[in-house]
């Protein structure tokens, strides 16, 4: 028995020992780097970090309106770059609305490496310079961060005085995804606490989800908006990454903010 027990223990520990070694690597899945330049119809924004550079892309208004104007800070999943959002946007622009989709350090054209950490600094770094650029207005800054993109969305909302923060299928924490995988909560290094970072936040708050999300329960999204009084809360009905593009239920939310008219 001592001996079963032993060996028992040894797999547990070098489970463990693997999962602590190789999270970031399962957390972080930067696609292969682009063999082509950023998208012509986008702005390269560089933002300076200890690592080196770090992109953004910045997509003007199409439509005509108000100036300033009020901007979109997109984040994105995981095994995505910023290249792939540049004509996802289409409609918020047609709205008079930039949109600036940041990247990740180690992803696309980007220097350093992934982690909660440097994605942090990056996203702050993003909203410093849009709050500094004369084109857009401070006051309707909105963090938008899908799936793995909610946490420095919602760490932006934490830090910084965004106007309105937007959840797409996000979740509550990799701690509490970590568990599924019989991983104690000790062990992750990003824990990307969404729900901690929402505690502190009394702005509008937008939660969209599909019911039929087999990475990231829809029950993660719905305790995000129970989070915040009075937010908004969409089941749409699809998975992780057959949603469509959720424009209504994003445009009735700026319009009820007073955030959509100049």
């Amino acid at each position: 028995m001592l001996r079963v027990l032993g060996a028992v223990l040894l797999v547990v520990a070098g489970y463990y020992g693997l999962l602590f070694v190789a999270q970031r690597h399962l957390l972080f899945q930067p696609p292969p780097a682009p063999d082509r330049p950023p998208p012509h119809r986008a702005e390269v924004v560089g933002l300076e970090t200890a690592a080196g550079i770090v992109e953004a892309l910045y997509l003007a208004p199409t439509a005509r309106g108000g100036r300033p104007a009020p901007l979109l800070i997109f984040t994105h999943g995981n095994a995505e770059l910023a290249d792939y959002w540049v004509d996802e946007f289409a409609e918020p622009r047609a709205w008079g609305w930039g949109v600036l989709l940041v990247e990740y350090p180690g992803y696309g054209r980007s220097a350093g490496r992934p982690s909660e950490r440097s994605i942090a600094t990056v996203v702050l770094a993003a909203y410093d310079w849009a709050v500094g650029d004369p084109r857009f207005d401070s006051a309707r800054i909105v963090a938008y961060g899908r799936s793995l993109g909610g946490g420095p969305a919602s760490r932006l909302a934490a830090e910084r005085p965004v106007a309105a923060l937007v959840l797409e299928s996000s979740f509550t924490s990799v701690r509490s995804l970590a568990a599924r995988f019989l991983a104690p909560g000790v062990l992750v290094r990003d824990p990307l606490d969404v729900l901690a970072a929402l505690r502190p936040y009394r702005g509008p708050l937008l939660v969209v989800h599909g019911g039929r999300d087999e990475v990231i329960p829809v029950a993660h999204g719905r305790a995000l908006a129970a989070a915040v009084p009075d937010s908004r809360f969409h089941e749409l009905p699809c998975g992780h990454n057959d949603c469509p593009r959720p424009w209504p239920q994003l445009r009735a939310f700026l319009e009820a903010n007073g955030l959509l008219a100049p």
